[in-house]
């Protein structure tokens, strides 16, 4: 009844704090024989080997939370290969990103990243025709890239490379169907509400709103008049806020997670096993809503049409066509009631 199982990215406050898990290592045997290394961490390549830079050595930064991470390892997987050449993530990506995810790409060791040549590469939000011919063999890509549009004709290999380790599975499912209670045509919904800084950001610096009581409403209502038995599975780092504005009246909303998203690997990993999504604003969710491959709604045209968000984020490149946009209500932005 769980589904086992975007864009522009939002600036270094975005996504969530550090899940702290074991770091473990995942590479496959083909790249620990092919690429073996005394000096390296985890069993990492070595530069030194000539057939392991021969189609050079690309990497990303590993810069922000979750949703971010997401999106620079994606955007690395699909860009290195588009151009022909062999993709590693660094350390402190595989620390985020492992413990979560089946991810295949090599870790670089620390000593390797410092003896680099790299040539810094700045990528916009979204996938230009220039970035099929990036030139150079030592590149590393910088920016916050987490757009479909990069890696969509890779859906596959990317939702594999995001595939959940068989523990996380089991605990979001099991604790999804301690959920369902007596019923019997279950339809999960996640639902993840941004608010933190955002709630200031948004209006003082980017000319927007986040979610407000009436687009949640709407949302849900949504599902209601669709699905016979839905159960909104509610995160947020607005936890108070969401008690206080999500009528949970009619006993199908559950608030999951400990509101401060302390957690973030833990929460996304319980949305992402629900079959549909309704998402806010923030790559955490964009990400929730390419994984979990239901319908998802989302928060559509929340700056004016002069803000500044819209130089470095496109709508169309971060949300899917097929997804169902709810408009936002930008009367608080124009002193209305």
């Amino acid at each position: 009844s769980c589904s086992s199982q975007m864009p522009a990215c939002l600036p270094p406050w975005e996504e969530f704090s550090l899940f702290t898990f074991s770091l473990i290592s995942f590479e496959t045997e083909q790249e620990i024989s092919r690429l073996p290394s005394p000096n390296a961490m985890d069993r990492s390549p070595s530069p030194s080997k000539a057939s392991t830079t021969e189609r050079g050595m690309w990497t990303v930064n590993s810069i922000g939370r979750l949703g971010n991470q997401m999106g620079e390892y994606a955007t690395l997987y699909a860009l290195a290969k588009m151009n022909g050449r062999q993709a590693y993530i660094l350390p402190q990506m595989h620390q985020q990103l492992a413990p979560l995810f089946r991810i295949t790409l090599p870790v670089l060791s620390r000593d390797v990243v410092q003896n680099i040549p790299w040539k810094d590469y700045g990528l916009h939000d979204w996938m230009s025709e220039e970035y099929r011919h990036i030139k150079g063999k030592y590149v590393r890509l910088t920016g916050y890239p987490c757009s479909w549009t990069f890696y969509h004709h890779l859906r596959q290999e990317i939702l594999q490379e995001f595939s959940f380790h068989d523990h996380v599975k089991e605990e979001a499912n099991r604790y999804l169907a301690g959920l369902r209670g007596q019923r019997r045509n279950v339809t999960y919904v996640g639902v993840h509400v941004r608010r933190g800084d955002y709630v200031r950001v948004m209006p003082q610096i980017w000319k927007g709103v986040v979610a407000d009581k009436a687009y949640l409403e709407k949302a849900m209502g949504y599902f209601r008049a669709k699905y016979q038995e839905p159960v909104f599975v509610v995160t947020s780092n607005g936890m108070d806020w969401c008690r206080e504005n999500i009528d949970a009246s009619r006993g199908d909303v559950y608030f999951s997670g400990d509101g401060e998203e302390s957690s973030p690997g833990r929460d996304f990993a319980l949305l992402a096993h629900c079959n549909h999504t309704i998402m806010t604003i923030g790559t955490f969710g964009i990400w929730l809503g390419y994984l979990v491959g239901g319908e998802t709604i989302y928060l559509a045209n929340y700056t004016l049409p002069d803000s500044p968000f819209l130089q470095v984020f496109k709508p169309e490149a971060a949300f899917l066509p097929e997804w169902i946009g709810i408009n936002a209500d930008l009367s608080p932005l124009l002193g209305e009631t």
